[in-house]
């Protein structure tokens, strides 16, 4: 009997980044140990595109896309706005008269009055940025990666990866709801952690943060963003009697192309 293919869900995550002490610092959660997929682990924030995003990416009064090719690349970068402000209370957004973000001030108040309902359904983002005569920050983002979860598996996700500079001031805290702590660190000490067993790292993970370490500021993460192109990442899953390998394209730029793939890895 054949196993029906699970469809990859479309998904974007965001690498928020600020320049820490000695290195770049990127803004990380725990997801909590109840949650289905990649609990206890240590992300980006980020999660699944919703009917939401693509009416707002659609939308010419609160999203500048237009055409079905710039709206379906929009609602990605809308959906990652959207859940960093769910998951974090960061808020990239800007007065609609204005090309600067708000006020971390501004932002607080926002969050305050409107993050937990927007978590619990009671409110919708537009809805939100409507009533804040806001609109989502999109052009701040710089595409960085795209992973596909390889077939075979039961949960996929087609996520695609951005980084974003950190609004000053905006420091962010997990929600208390999908992810249990918070934290801004180095790719390095995040690496090290994963390797000490202090963080649980999945594997994209992993490589974006390696891939970020090479980097010596937040503006040249940006730039090299903007200039690179982004190569589709789907890992296939190779076996060498009772080891498990993935393999990545070369050409995605990452730190090679065949991994050993843990027992119990994500």
């Amino acid at each position: 009997m054949s196993v029906q293919a699970v469809t990859a869900r479309p998904a974007s995550t965001i690498l928020l980044l600020r320049g820490g002490a000695s290195a770049i610092e990127v803004f990380m959660m725990v997801r909590h140990y109840q949650i289905e997929f990649a609990s206890g682990a240590l992300v980006f924030p980020g999660g699944s595109v919703d009917p939401g995003d693509r009416d707002i990416a659609g939308d010419a009064a609160l999203c500048d896309a237009a055409g079905d090719a710039d709206t379906m690349a929009a609602q990605f970068r809308v959906a990652a706005i959207r859940e960093t402000f769910e998951e974090s209370g960061i808020l990239l957004a800007r007065p609609r008269d204005s090309q600067e973000l708000i006020t971390a001030s501004r932002a607080a108040s926002i969050a305050d009055a409107h993050r937990a309902a927007l978590c619990e359904g009671k409110t919708s983002f537009r809805e939100i940025l409507a009533a804040n005569e806001l609109i989502p920050a999109i052009d701040r983002l710089a595409h960085y990666a795209h992973w596909i979860t390889p077939e075979g598996l039961p949960k996929r996700f087609d996520t695609h990866f951005f980084l974003a500079k950190a609004p000053p001031e905006q420091v962010g805290a997990h929600d208390g709801r999908e992810s249990t702590d918070s934290i801004w660190v180095s790719p390095r000490e995040a690496l090290d952690g994963g390797e000490s067993g202090r963080f649980i790292l999945p594997f994209p993970t992993i490589r974006n943060l390696i891939k970020l370490g090479k980097q010596t500021s937040v503006e040249a993460a940006l730039e090299d963003a903007r200039r690179s192109p982004v190569v589709t990442v789907m890992p296939v899953i190779t076996r060498d009697g009772d080891k498990r390998r993935l393999r990545i394209p070369a050409e995605a730029g990452y730190d090679g192309e065949l991994f050993e793939m843990p027992a119990g890895a994500r």
